[in-house]
């Protein structure tokens, strides 16, 4: 049995983390804060939340699975510099349908011979503090990183904020003959939910380390 704890435990996604538990087999989720009583921690809280659980995580090598967003280059930093005593995983979307966004992303741009602009549209839920989302700045560096043969000219983001929408972002690359268009839509939290406790039954078996969905979703 994997025990895990929930930073963030009465949040909407700590609430779900804790209703999809029930179907993965061997997982239990601690319904108080010992850490020392978990084998891996996972936290959606807020930034100021997760740099306390984080020092906890360190005084008891405990492994971390991070999908809060908000840091700042500071507090990115701490973070990394705690990576090098335990397992971290930040990531700021833990749904596999990402991580194959991503790569099929990845395989467009490798193939890529024309002159493009890209633009990147998000739109959460209202209650979503930051803005634009962590994963669309991801996709941007992604894209930046990616573009070997220097032929994304320019890369806009356009973020909304709406009632009910769990996640939508969807990718375009376009000149004045053609677009092509990448999107992936979360139909509901439990995406990101089963997701974290994918990755947190697999990081109790990883060494000291910054992770990335890639360290965990990868098949090849």
């Amino acid at each position: 049995m994997i025990n895990v704890l929930i930073n963030g435990l009465s949040g909407k996604m700590g609430s779900s983390i804790f209703d999809v538990s029930k179907n993965h087999n061997n997982v239990s989720i601690l319904e108080n804060n010992d850490i020392s009583n978990a084998d891996v921690v996972i936290d959606f809280s807020r930034p100021e939340s997760t740099l306390t659980v984080l020092h906890k995580c360190i005084d008891l090598k405990k492994p971390l699975v991070i999908g809060t967003t908000g840091f700042n280059s500071k507090e990115i930093q701490i973070i990394k510099d705690a990576s090098q005593e335990i397992p971290i995983l930040l990531s700021y979307n833990m749904s596999k349908g990402i991580f194959i966004l991503k790569k099929s992303i990845n395989d467009f741009l490798s193939q890529n011979d024309s002159n493009l602009s890209c633009l990147i549209e998000e739109t959460h839920h209202k209650e979503k503090v930051d803005s634009p989302s962590g994963t669309a700045i991801e996709l941007k560096e992604l894209i930046e990183n990616h573009d070997l043969n220097n032929k994304i000219s320019s890369i806009s983001i356009n973020s909304s904020r709406v009632e009910g929408i769990f996640g939508v972002h969807k990718i375009i690359f376009s000149n004045d003959i053609e677009s092509t268009e990448f999107k992936h839509e979360a139909l509901s939290r439990n995406t990101f939910a089963n997701g974290a406790i994918d990755i947190a039954k697999l990081i109790i078996e990883k060494d000291e380390g910054i992770y990335s969905l890639e360290d965990f979703f990868n098949t090849k």
